[in-house]
Order: C-alpha cells, then sequence, then structure tokens
C-alpha cells in the first residue's frame, strides 16, 4: 500500500475512521529532514506493517495542522479509532516509526 495524500476533504474517511491505526505524516515540500524521512515511510507502506501511512502537507492543509498542534515538522501522528495515540517531532529512524505506530 502506499502512502496516502491526505487534505481537509479525505481526513475523517481516511484517518478518523479508518479501521486500522494511522500514521499522520505532517510535512511541507522545502522540509530537509521530512525529505529525509518519505523514503522511509514509503518503504514501511509498501511492507504493509497493519497500519496505514498518509502523508499531510502543512502548508497545503494549514486548518489540520493547526487542529492537530502541529508546530514543527516532520511530526508524526498516530492515530487510533480517531485518537491521537501517540507522537512524535522531528527526524527519526525507521525502526524508531515503526515502534511508535505499536506503541
Amino acid at each position: 500500500m502506499a502512502v496516502i495524500t491526505i487534505n481537509s476533504n479525505n481526513f475523517k474517511t481516511e484517518v478518523l475512521e479508518s479501521k486500522v491505526p494511522v500514521l499522520a505524516d505532517f510535512n511541507a515540500t522545502w522540509c530537509g529532514p521530512c525529505r529525509s524521512m518519505k523514503p522511509m515511510l514509503d518503504q514501511l507502506a509498501e511492507e504493509n506493517k497493519g497500519y496505514k501511512i498518509v502523508s499531510i502537507d502543512v502548508d497545503d492543509n494549514s486548518e489540520l495542522a493547526e487542529e492537530y498542534d502541529v508546530s514543527s515538522i516532520p511530526c508524526l501522528v498516530v492515530f487510533r479509532d480517531g485518537e491521537e495515540v501517540n507522537r512524535s517531532v522531528g527526524l527519526i529512524p525507521k525502526d524508531m516509526i515503526n515502534a511508535l505506530v505499536e506503541g
């Protein structure tokens, strides 16, 4: 499964109403650490670990970034049953990303 691009139109369906845990990557195209994390997230999405990975560009979706108090990026937020259960800010390695979701 590929990383799903999220905006305000599909956030509720893809994230809040998801039947599986969701790892939301709040990022921006100009962010170097975000670009460094992208290949790891793509790889995890392809490995299909039992959770969904979504990408939210904070410049295009500032209302979502504001609603979820994202002030620094990259910011990974884990959602289960529509609720935030974990969060990490900054560039982290692939194994830590996976551990963040498995919590």
